[in-house]
């Protein structure tokens, strides 16, 4: 079946050729007449286009499977000069009885559902990034000084208003400060959503043992994996968030590595990079790699290979159900806390609560030694490694 906005093209494979072709109009009503045609031993295969979730919600119970085809690989595998609906069609149903279509993992409705929120959340980020960066633009035009301090808090708005820009731009000025008010809003609405369904996630609160990772990073990777059991190494997540570097390698030559793939799911890559910088501040190994990697290739370098460190440390613990072995407890007790008020957990004036040991010095400072040591120890072991050089060497 080739999908298209209001219509799919569909071939029906059987005994080894197109049996029949028909096109089926893309509405609800229409396509479930046509979904109670088929038997429940049928296969349908569809590609993965922005509304193929619908319609493999839709086929779901009346077939035995809805295979989606990764759309790119079946360009790869099936290239044809003549590229018609028709041939598309029976091209997915080809490869799929010769067992040489590219399957994608169908994911549940409630991934689906994280996934949406975590794409609307991208989409009002980057919106609000525009704006932000429109205010500069309209400073930069006019010969205005950058404002020390944070521009788009009271005080910088406050000297906003006092700037002397022409009426015209004052204008505009205004209505984008507005609409950067309506933005920031949808932005904080998203954040109280995301964080209370990482609080009733137990493996989002076991991400968060890890430094650097808080509920929107742990609900952007948990909406990107899925289900964890989909990856049988932690080779496989990392290469499915697009962090392993490509190789190319041909005849006599020796293989050359280059830069990551930066094949499959942007946001939640984005995200372990941003955790990445964020464990650099906190003391242990994840610090250690770090400062090991930037000496050697810098700080960018860095941030990406402790990113992918984070996806090898995420796969065993989603796999394992176990938490990070290095965790700070009265530190992710207090992170765990900061996003219960982000959600709306009432505050406890006078309670000790789950973060009592965070504001005892000597728990504190108990726990930060013990992080600590372990960094020296992976520096050691660092060191040890340099000195015995190569394996299999004299």
């Amino acid at each position: 079946m080739d999908i298209h906005r209001s219509f799919a093209q569909v071939a029906i494979f059987a005994e080894g050729q197109i049996q029949q072709e028909l096109r089926v109009e893309l509405t609800n009503e229409r396509f479930l007449t046509f979904a109670r045609t088929l038997e429940k031993a049928d296969v349908v295969v569809i590609e993965a286009t922005g509304n193929s979730a619908a319609v493999e919600k839709l086929l779901r119970p009346f077939v035995t499977k809805v295979a989606i085809a990764n759309p790119r690989l079946v360009r790869a595998i099936a290239f044809a000069r003549v590229k018609t609906d028709k041939i598309d069609a029976g091209i997915l149903a080809r490869l799929y009885a010769s067992g040489f279509l590219p399957e994608v993992w169908a994911p549940d409705d409630d991934t689906l559902h994280r996934r949406r929120l975590i794409s609307e959340r991208m989409a009002v980020l980057d919106q609000m990034v525009r704006l932000k960066s429109r205010v500069h633009a309209i400073l930069h035009g006019n010969l205005l000084p950058k404002y020390d301090g944070d521009l788009f808090g009271k005080s910088g708005r406050e000297w906003l208003a006092e700037l002397p820009v022409p009426p015209d731009e004052r204008r505009i000025l205004e209505r984008l400060l507005i609409d950067l008010e309506r933005v920031v809003g949808q932005l904080r609405e998203l954040d109280i959503n995301l964080a209370r369904q990482a609080l009733d996630d137990p493996r989002a609160r076991r991400l968060m043992t890890i430094p650097g990772i808080s509920t929107i990073v742990a609900t952007t990777v948990l909406a990107s994996i899925g289900d964890i059991a989909r990856f049988p190494t932690a080779e496989k997540l990392a290469c499915y968030f697009g962090l392993t570097p490509t190789t190319r390698q041909s005849g006599d030559h020796p293989a050359r590595h280059g830069r990551i793939s930066k094949q499959g799911n942007a946001s939640a890559r984005k995200m372990l990079v941003e955790a990445a910088w964020s464990a650099k501040k906190a003391p242990g190994p994840l610090r250690a790699f770090f400062t090991r990697v930037q000496k050697k290739a810098g700080a960018p370098a860095a941030a990406v290979a402790t990113a992918r460190k984070l996806a090898i440390l995420i796969w065993h613990l989603l796999s394992e159900g176990t938490e990070y072995l290095f965790a700070r407890p009265a530190f992710t007790a207090m992170k765990l806390r900061r996003a219960a008020l982000k959600a709306g957990a009432p505050r406890e004036y006078g309670h000790a609560g789950t973060t009592h040991d965070y504001w005892i010095k000597e728990i504190r400072q108990r726990e930060a030694e013990y992080v600590e040591q372990a960094e020296r120890v992976y520096e050691r072991m660092v060191e040890a490694w340099k000195t015995a050089g190569p394996v299999g060497t004299g």
